[in-house]
Protein backbone atom coordinates (compact mmCIF):
# COMPACT_ATOMS: atom_id res chain seq x y z
CA UNK A 1 0.00 0.00 0.00
CA UNK A 2 1.25 3.49 -0.63
CA UNK A 3 2.40 5.54 2.07
CA UNK A 4 1.56 9.62 2.86
CA UNK A 5 4.34 11.26 3.48
CA UNK A 6 4.47 15.04 4.79
CA UNK A 7 7.44 16.97 3.97
CA UNK A 8 8.52 20.63 4.79
CA UNK A 9 11.40 22.76 5.95
CA UNK A 10 10.60 23.83 9.38
CA UNK A 11 12.55 26.40 11.46
CA UNK A 12 13.98 24.63 14.92
CA UNK A 13 11.05 26.18 16.44
CA UNK A 14 8.79 24.36 14.66
CA UNK A 15 7.18 26.68 11.55
CA UNK A 16 6.96 26.04 8.11
CA UNK A 17 6.56 30.21 7.67
CA UNK A 18 7.09 32.82 10.11
CA UNK A 19 4.45 35.18 11.78
CA UNK A 20 4.82 37.68 8.38
CA UNK A 21 4.41 34.90 6.25
CA UNK A 22 7.71 34.70 5.01
CA UNK A 23 9.98 32.04 4.37
CA UNK A 24 12.89 33.24 2.81
CA UNK A 25 15.23 31.55 5.03
CA UNK A 26 13.81 28.10 3.41
CA UNK A 27 16.18 28.57 0.37
CA UNK A 28 18.00 25.48 0.21
CA UNK A 29 21.92 24.79 -0.85
CA UNK A 30 22.51 22.35 -3.50
CA UNK A 31 23.01 19.63 -0.86
CA UNK A 32 19.08 19.99 0.60
CA UNK A 33 17.88 21.21 -3.10
CA UNK A 34 19.08 17.53 -4.20
CA UNK A 35 17.34 15.66 -1.19
CA UNK A 36 14.10 17.79 -1.70
CA UNK A 37 14.56 16.81 -6.04
CA UNK A 38 14.87 12.84 -4.44
CA UNK A 39 11.91 13.22 -2.50
CA UNK A 40 9.87 14.59 -5.20
CA UNK A 41 11.09 11.97 -7.91
CA UNK A 42 9.72 9.07 -5.35
CA UNK A 43 6.27 10.86 -5.30
CA UNK A 44 3.18 9.37 -7.52
CA UNK A 45 1.24 11.86 -6.80
CA UNK A 46 1.21 15.21 -4.58
CA UNK A 47 -1.24 16.68 -2.46
CA UNK A 48 -1.49 20.53 -2.17
CA UNK A 49 -3.84 23.31 -0.82
CA UNK A 50 -4.76 26.36 -2.59
CA UNK A 51 -1.89 28.55 -0.97
CA UNK A 52 1.39 25.60 -1.61
CA UNK A 53 -0.46 24.94 -5.43
CA UNK A 54 0.02 28.80 -6.31
CA UNK A 55 3.69 28.95 -4.69
CA UNK A 56 4.31 26.26 -6.50
CA UNK A 57 2.85 27.14 -9.97
CA UNK A 58 6.57 29.01 -10.51
CA UNK A 59 7.83 25.41 -11.35
CA UNK A 60 5.24 24.92 -14.09
CA UNK A 61 7.38 26.92 -16.71
CA UNK A 62 10.82 27.90 -14.93
CA UNK A 63 13.01 25.88 -16.76
CA UNK A 64 12.12 28.44 -19.38
CA UNK A 65 14.30 30.90 -17.49
CA UNK A 66 17.74 30.26 -19.61
CA UNK A 67 19.75 31.47 -16.79
CA UNK A 68 18.88 28.94 -14.20
CA UNK A 69 21.51 25.70 -13.53
CA UNK A 70 20.85 21.94 -14.18
CA UNK A 71 19.44 20.70 -10.88
CA UNK A 72 16.63 24.00 -11.26
CA UNK A 73 15.70 22.40 -14.44
CA UNK A 74 15.46 18.89 -13.55
CA UNK A 75 13.23 19.44 -10.29
CA UNK A 76 11.02 22.00 -12.69
CA UNK A 77 10.59 18.76 -15.17
CA UNK A 78 10.60 16.28 -12.54
CA UNK A 79 7.27 18.73 -10.42
CA UNK A 80 5.87 19.44 -14.22
CA UNK A 81 5.29 15.32 -14.49
CA UNK A 82 4.21 14.79 -11.14
CA UNK A 83 0.25 14.38 -10.69
CA UNK A 84 -1.33 16.65 -8.38
CA UNK A 85 -4.33 16.85 -6.55
CA UNK A 86 -5.28 20.57 -5.37
CA UNK A 87 -8.18 20.72 -2.82
CA UNK A 88 -9.72 24.53 -2.63
CA UNK A 89 -13.03 25.41 -2.35
CA UNK A 90 -11.65 29.06 -3.79
CA UNK A 91 -9.90 27.76 -7.17
CA UNK A 92 -12.49 26.68 -10.46
CA UNK A 93 -9.28 25.90 -12.64
CA UNK A 94 -5.71 24.38 -12.05
CA UNK A 95 -2.86 24.37 -14.29
CA UNK A 96 -0.78 21.54 -15.76
CA UNK A 97 -0.73 18.15 -14.55
CA UNK A 98 -3.26 18.58 -11.70
CA UNK A 99 -7.21 18.00 -11.00
CA UNK A 100 -8.95 19.58 -8.43
CA UNK A 101 -10.02 17.13 -5.57
CA UNK A 102 -13.45 15.60 -6.06
CA UNK A 103 -13.77 14.35 -3.02
CA UNK A 104 -12.64 14.83 0.73
CA UNK A 105 -8.77 14.69 1.68
CA UNK A 106 -9.66 11.47 3.25
CA UNK A 107 -11.97 9.88 0.32
CA UNK A 108 -8.94 11.00 -2.31
CA UNK A 109 -6.39 9.57 0.23
CA UNK A 110 -8.11 6.07 0.25
CA UNK A 111 -8.74 5.86 -3.77
CA UNK A 112 -5.49 6.83 -4.59
CA UNK A 113 -4.22 4.22 -2.14
CA UNK A 114 -6.04 1.39 -3.67
CA UNK A 115 -4.61 2.38 -7.14
CA UNK A 116 -2.16 -0.05 -8.74
CA UNK A 117 0.08 3.25 -8.89
CA UNK A 118 4.04 3.75 -7.69
CA UNK A 119 5.38 6.68 -5.42
CA UNK A 120 4.17 7.79 -2.31
CA UNK A 121 1.58 10.01 -2.11
CA UNK A 122 3.18 13.53 -0.61
CA UNK A 123 1.20 15.59 0.91
CA UNK A 124 2.22 19.55 1.33
CA UNK A 125 0.85 22.39 3.21
CA UNK A 126 0.39 22.49 6.70
CA UNK A 127 -3.91 23.37 6.65
CA UNK A 128 -4.04 20.04 4.66
CA UNK A 129 -1.64 18.33 6.76
CA UNK A 130 -3.24 19.25 9.67
CA UNK A 131 -6.11 17.33 8.32
CA UNK A 132 -4.52 14.22 7.36
CA UNK A 133 -3.11 13.86 10.32
CA UNK A 134 -6.28 14.64 12.98
CA UNK A 135 -7.80 11.76 10.65
CA UNK A 136 -4.62 9.91 11.10
CA UNK A 137 -3.63 9.35 7.30
CA UNK A 138 -0.18 10.07 7.49
CA UNK A 139 2.54 7.43 7.37
CA UNK A 140 5.49 10.13 7.38
CA UNK A 141 6.69 13.18 8.63
CA UNK A 142 9.91 14.54 6.50
CA UNK A 143 11.31 17.60 8.36
CA UNK A 144 14.43 19.97 6.92
CA UNK A 145 14.80 21.58 9.60
CA UNK A 146 16.76 24.95 9.34
CA UNK A 147 18.80 26.53 11.90
CA UNK A 148 16.32 29.52 12.56
CA UNK A 149 13.87 30.78 15.18
CA UNK A 150 10.88 32.73 13.82
CA UNK A 151 9.24 32.58 16.60
CA UNK A 152 5.78 32.01 15.58
CA UNK A 153 3.65 31.26 12.19
CA UNK A 154 1.98 28.58 10.61
CA UNK A 155 3.20 25.48 12.55
CA UNK A 156 4.99 21.96 11.04
CA UNK A 157 2.92 19.98 13.32
CA UNK A 158 -0.87 20.14 13.45
CA UNK A 159 -2.22 20.92 16.98
CA UNK A 160 -3.26 17.21 18.56
CA UNK A 161 -5.24 16.75 21.07
CA UNK A 162 -3.98 13.62 21.49
CA UNK A 163 -0.19 11.71 20.94
CA UNK A 164 1.37 10.04 18.38
CA UNK A 165 4.14 7.70 18.62
CA UNK A 166 7.11 8.06 16.32
CA UNK A 167 9.71 5.93 14.89
CA UNK A 168 13.12 7.37 13.98
CA UNK A 169 14.22 6.32 10.43
CA UNK A 170 16.55 8.36 8.94
CA UNK A 171 18.66 11.50 9.78
CA UNK A 172 20.82 13.38 8.06
CA UNK A 173 23.09 16.70 8.25
CA UNK A 174 24.16 18.95 5.58
CA UNK A 175 26.72 21.60 4.93
CA UNK A 176 24.53 24.25 5.15
CA UNK A 177 23.41 23.28 9.22
CA UNK A 178 20.15 21.90 7.82
CA UNK A 179 19.31 18.52 9.56
CA UNK A 180 16.72 16.04 7.91
CA UNK A 181 14.58 14.05 10.17
CA UNK A 182 12.32 11.15 8.73
CA UNK A 183 9.58 9.91 11.28
CA UNK A 184 7.38 6.86 10.25
CA UNK A 185 4.07 7.00 12.43
CA UNK A 186 3.90 4.05 14.67
CA UNK A 187 1.41 2.26 14.96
Amino acid sequence: MRSVTYSMSVSLDGYIVGPDGGFDWTVPDEEVFRLATDEVRGAGVHLLGRRLYETMLYWETAEQNPSLDFSTVEFAAIWRALPKVVFSTALSAVQGNARLASGSLAEEIERLRAEPAEGDIAIGGATLAAEAAASDLIDEYRARVYPVLVGGGTPFFPQQQRQFDLELVETRSFNARVVYLRYRVAR
